[in-house]
C-alpha cells in the first residue's frame, strides 16, 4: 500500500486512475478545489482536501505524488484571459505542489507531473522522441515550463517523471466524446487536411503508463504516453467509421475550426507524430497498440 498525493483526481483521467489506485488498497489525498463537494466520498482510505489547505503535512506523509490538473486546452476559444489559465494552472499548482514538499520534513520518493504532447508542436511527419527538443509556439512553452517547475522536486531528492499525454480516447470525455456523435448521426469525418498525424492512447494504456514509474524506478524525466504507432486524422476517422458502421462523407474544414475557436484550433490541427520510446525501452505493455481494437472496445 502506498500513501499518494493525487491532484485532477475528479476529472476525466484522474477519477479512472482513482478508481485503480483505489481498488488496489492505497490511500488516496485528493486535492481539490472544492473538498466539501466529495464529503460523501470519504473513506478509511480516501481523503479529499483544498489546495489551500494544509499540504504540507500531505507531503509528510505521501510516498508518492502525482500531478494532473490544470485547465482545459481544448473546446474554447484561446483569448488571452484563456491562456494565461491555461499557463497558470499548471505552472502555479505544480509550484505550490513542491513546495509544499520543500517545506515537508519527509519527502516523497516519487513525483510523477504530467505534461503533454503539445510539447513539440507541429511536425508534420517527422517522428518526435523524448529526445527532441520543444517546439516554440504557446502550448510548447506551457509544457516546457510545466516540466521544468516539477524537475526543481530533484533538488529536495525527489524522483520525477513527466508523462507527455498524447490525444486519450474513452468514450466518456476527451476527444471521442466530441467525435462518436457526428458519426453516430452519419455526418462524422476528419478534421482540418486529414493529414495531421495523431498520438493517441487508450485511456486504460494511460493509466497503466501513468503509474510505470512506480514500479520502474528507471523511469524518470520525460516520457512519451502514447501508441507506438500515431495514425493520421484521415485513418482515424476511416477506422472510426468502419468500427461504428457509418461512412465518412464529411470532413471538417481547418477555417471552420479557427474561426470558432481562433488559436484553440491549433492543438486540433497540428501534426505530432510522437513515439513512445522510452516505455518501449523499458519493456512497457501496450494492451491497445491497435487503433481498430482501441476503437472497438470504447464504441
Amino acid at each position: 500500500m502506498k500513501k499518494i498525493v493525487l491532484t485532477g483526481g475528479t476529472g476525466f483521467i484522474g477519477k479512472e486512475l482513482r478508481r485503480l489506485l483505489l481498488q488496489e488498497g492505497h490511500y488516496l489525498t485528493i486535492v481539490t478545489r472544492s473538498p466539501k463537494k466529495y464529503e460523501d466520498e470519504k473513506a478509511k482510505n480516501q481523503q479529499f482536501i483544498a489546495w489551500d489547505g494544509d499540504l504540507t503535512s500531505a507531503m509528510n506523509e505521501a510516498d508518492i505524488v502525482i500531478h494532473l490538473a490544470g485547465e482545459n486546452v481544448f473546446s474554447q476559444r484561446w483569448s488571452d484571459e484563456v491562456k494565461k489559465k491555461i499557463y497558470n494552472s499548471r505552472i502555479e499548482g505544480t509550484r505550490t505542489l513542491v513546495d509544499a514538499m520543500r517545506a515537508a520534513e519527509s519527502k516523497p520518493e516519487l513525483f510523477i507531473s504530467a505534461s503533454a504532447s503539445g510539447y513539440y508542436g507541429d511536425g508534420g511527419d517527422s517522428i518526435r522522441t523524448e529526445d527532441d527538443p520543444a517546439a516554440d509556439d504557446f502550448l510548447a512553452k506551457v509544457c516546457a515550463d510545466w516540466e521544468a517547475e516539477a524537475q526543481k522536486a530533484t533538488e529536495l531528492g525527489v524522483r520525477v517523471a513527466n508523462p507527455r499525454i498524447g490525444i486519450v480516447l474513452e468514450k466518456d470525455g476527451g476527444a471521442m466524446e466530441k467525435m462518436i456523435p457526428p458519426f453516430q448521426f452519419f455526418v462524422g469525418g476528419p478534421v482540418g487536411d486529414g493529414k495531421q498525424y495523431m498520438s493517441w492512447i487508450h485511456r486504460d494504456d494511460l493509466i497503466n503508463a501513468l503509474l510505470f514509474p512506480i514500479e520502474n524506478e528507471n523511469i524518470e524525466g520525460a516520457y512519451n504516453v502514447c501508441a507506438p504507432e500515431p495514425v493520421t486524422m484521415n485513418l482515424f476517422a476511416d477506422v472510426l467509421g468502419d468500427v461504428m458502421n457509418r461512412p465518412v462523407l464529411f470532413r471538417v474544414p481547418k477555417i471552420a475550426l479557427q474561426l470558432m475557436y481562433g488559436e484553440g484550433a491549433k492543438p486540433i490541427l497540428d501534426s505530432i507524430r510522437m513515439k513512445p520510446k522510452v516505455l518501449q525501452e523499458h519493456g512497457f505493455d501496450f494492451r491497445y497498440d491497435d487503433l481498430e481494437e482501441a476503437l472497438a472496445d470504447i464504441v
